[in-house]
């Protein structure tokens, strides 16, 4: 059988996945943390894939990556450190240093093995860990809140769905780190799944944020190879608005997806969505 005749299934749901022909099999291994894979796909170019779930991949990573970041990174006026829990592709990273204004980006991922196979075979998401204002550490992005009060402008929970070692990323007791970790006008996103699939998942997260930060939001995104492809972040704020900046203000510097309009506009929910939180 050639292998143009092979096809990948993510199971998303019990009862859902996606396929995707696949023309190779870059790499695969298990890390001391889960399988990590590279797939070459048809459709979406090269996959990112860690225990059989969908990461990343050449041809829709730009939005995930610039609306995780974006949408915070506009709404602090002056955002200098900021850390990345998760997120060891360094998409995340790559639009964070777009800024500026930022001084130093920390990438606290605890799978060394996702940075290092990110930086070979998806070169153009790993590009900003080569950034000199970058500190890639392996560590466990937990621990990391927890040792540091009063320290970050802006946090981005980068992470896998919350099953294996994400799963203590989407707890109260990490979001209550989060908030001891950011300075007194610091933000976070986290991405909180997919509205019709995870809708418990995004009502307790919301919940959690809530009643932690003054201002908390949910927004939303279109991502073709995440399940259901409507993909959800949850914002909270010590401070600032996401809905208050004036529109001359927000930059768009090299975006594919995000510009000053999405930026008001993803906070306009479904009411579907909008019931969630309620």
């Amino acid at each position: 059988m050639r292998m143009s005749e092979f096809w990948y299934t993510e199971k998303q749901t019990p009862n859902i996945g996606i396929t995707l022909k696949i023309s190779d099999i870059i790499h695969s291994e298990e890390s001391e943390f889960q399988k990590v894979d590279v797939i070459e796909t048809n459709q979406f170019g090269t996959m990112l894939v860690l225990d059989g779930m969908v990461m990343t991949t050449d041809k829709d990573e730009f939005v995930y990556h610039e609306m995780i970041s974006h949408v915070a990174m506009n709404t602090h006026p002056n955002p200098k450190k900021v850390l990345v829990v998760g997120g060891g592709d360094g998409g995340a990273i790559r639009e964070i240093i777009k800024y500026p204004s930022v001084v130093k980006a920390v990438l606290a991922e605890i799978d060394g093995r996702v940075i290092e196979v990110s930086k070979k075979y998806l070169p153009d998401i790993a590009a900003g860990l080569a950034d000199p204002r970058v500190d890639v550490q392996v560590i466990d992005g937990i621990k990391h809140v927890q040792d540091l009060k009063d320290e970050y402008d802006i946090i981005l929970v980068d992470s896998t769905e919350p099953i294996g070692p994400a799963e203590g990323l989407f707890a109260k007791t990490f979001y209550q780190s989060i908030y001891e970790s950011l300075k007194e006008d610091g933000i976070m996103v986290a991405q909180t799944e997919s509205p019709f699939f995870n809708n418990d998942l995004i009502t307790r997260v919301f919940k959690d944020i809530e009643s932690l930060f003054p201002i908390t939001k949910l927004y939303l995104a279109h991502i073709p190879t995440y399940p259901s492809g409507v993909w959800s972040f949850t914002m909270g704020s010590k401070k600032y608005d996401p809905l208050q900046v004036p529109q001359e203000q927000l930059k768009t510097t090299n975006t594919k997806y995000y510009t000053p309009e999405i930026h008001k506009s993803v906070f306009a929910l479904p009411k579907f969505v909008a019931d969630l939180l309620k």
